[in-house]
């Protein structure tokens, strides 16, 4: 254990190191961070290797950490703010979300019908592909300080899309498994992976609320905020392991859950000093989750991308772009939320990867064969899908004027 240790400590190191080399071109970090793991991971020199990987240990700090970045999503979501703007966001989440299901449900159909694939892949492949992962676009906002109305729909989005994504993704593999599998996937899965992470972020986060009520020196309000976080990581990751069929709970949606909870029973002034000196920490843990986020991600195989990979990369785009676009028109929003709210909700893996694991399992007895072609095209993508995205999701926010923009909204 002390030498995979070392090994982590050494790849995080150069992880910062390529993250700040890579913003040296005015690229995002993050796309240093994604590299690293890459290069750093099982398929390439193997210093994070699946020994390390797989144990349990640091299945645990990941899903602490992620637990930890899910406090920048839960901290915006203040009631005074976002009930103006709450009608707006729910729509066009589901504009995007469900406008990418069926974009890419709709064309793998028309593919698979004419190369003799199953046809039931096709909803899978949509169920997938409707999942945002908001780690990076996030990591982008803290980099280069971004506010607007693209950022203020993207940060409370995040957490309705994998909401969204969840009830999905297990309707459409539950239906699926259901009709063609023995290992059959019950739907009471889907209220169970949304509310319990909830559940147990809302429990702490009241607790912690209330600590809150009362100003604290910052170190111990880190305190609090690192033991509560232990604790209700720790009760997801039971319930993960030990009580759920499959590993399938979301960490972040309890750091979310958490810090919503107890950022609406404080005041505003409290909540931006804790989180101010709690930020080094929540830098460090989304510097850890990219990572993490990249170590599987093989990128050999950007050579073997096939017809498949390139559709659904495509597909997506076109759903999650269209989607947002239709949605913001709608309800009437900003300019800049129309031209550029779906570039910044292109990147992808980490929930995909998740699902892809999920579905490759349902599949891999029933249907070998189809298994393949999900794993295949999802990894490939996965590699291709989040290098351009992250450049994309930059430029959109440059593109939207949001920029250096949250310091001038503070001072302002």
């Amino acid at each position: 254990m002390i030498i995979l240790l070392i090994r982590l400590i050494v790849s995080i190191a150069l992880a910062i190191l390529v993250g700040k080399i890579v913003s040296k071109t005015k690229l995002p970090s993050i796309l240093g961070w994604l590299l690293a793991g890459m290069l750093l991971g099982p398929h390439a020199l193997g210093l994070i290797n699946n020994e390390l990987l797989n144990s349990n240990w640091y299945k645990t700090i990941i899903n602490i950490l992620e637990c930890t970045v899910g406090l920048l999503i839960g901290t915006e979501l203040i009631w005074n703010r976002i009930k103006k703007t709450g009608k707006q966001i729910i729509i066009t989440t589901l504009t995007q979300s469900l406008g990418t299901y069926f974009v890419v449900s709709i064309i793998f159909c028309i593919a698979f019908y004419f190369t003799g694939v199953p046809l039931y892949l096709s909803v899978i492949f949509g169920g997938i592909a409707l999942a945002t992962a908001p780690a990076p676009a996030l990591s982008i906002v803290r980099e280069f300080k971004t506010d607007g109305p693209v950022t203020k729909t993207l940060i409370p989005m995040a957490a309705l899309d994998d909401v969204v994504a969840v009830i999905v993704f297990f309707t459409t593999i539950s239906v699926v498994s259901n009709h063609i599998s023995d290992q059959k996937l019950p739907l009471y899965m889907i209220l169970v992976v949304i509310l319990l992470p909830i559940i147990i972020g809302v429990i702490f986060g009241f607790i912690v609320g209330l600590f809150f009520k009362k100003e604290y020196p910052p170190y111990i309000s880190n305190l609090i905020l690192i033991s509560t976080l232990l604790i209700a990581s720790s009760i997801g990751f039971f319930f993960n392991n030990f009580v759920l069929p499959k590993p399938v709970l979301n960490f972040m949606l309890i750091g979310m859950a958490f810090s919503a909870t107890f950022a609406n029973l404080i005041t505003e002034e409290n909540l931006n000093k804790i989180m101010l000196s709690f930020n080094p920490i929540l830098g460090i843990s989304m510097i850890i989750v990219i990572l993490n986020l990249g170590t599987p991600l093989d990128f050999r195989l950007v050579f073997g991308a096939g017809l498949y990979t390139v559709i659904y990369i495509l597909a997506r785009s076109i759903g999650k772009y269209s989607g947002a676009y239709y949605g913001a028109k709608i309800t009437n929003s900003p300019n800049t939320v129309k031209k550029y709210l779906g570039l910044v909700l292109l990147p992808h893996s980490g929930v995909s990867l998740v699902f892809t694991g999920i579905a490759v399992s349902v599949l891999s007895t029933p249907a070998p064969e189809s298994a393949k072609i999900i794993q295949g095209t999802i990894a490939a993508a996965a590699v291709i899908n989040e290098i351009i995205a992250v450049i994309i999701s930059k430029k959109a926010f440059e593109w939207a004027g949001e920029f250096n923009k949250y310091d001038e909204l503070q001072n302002g």
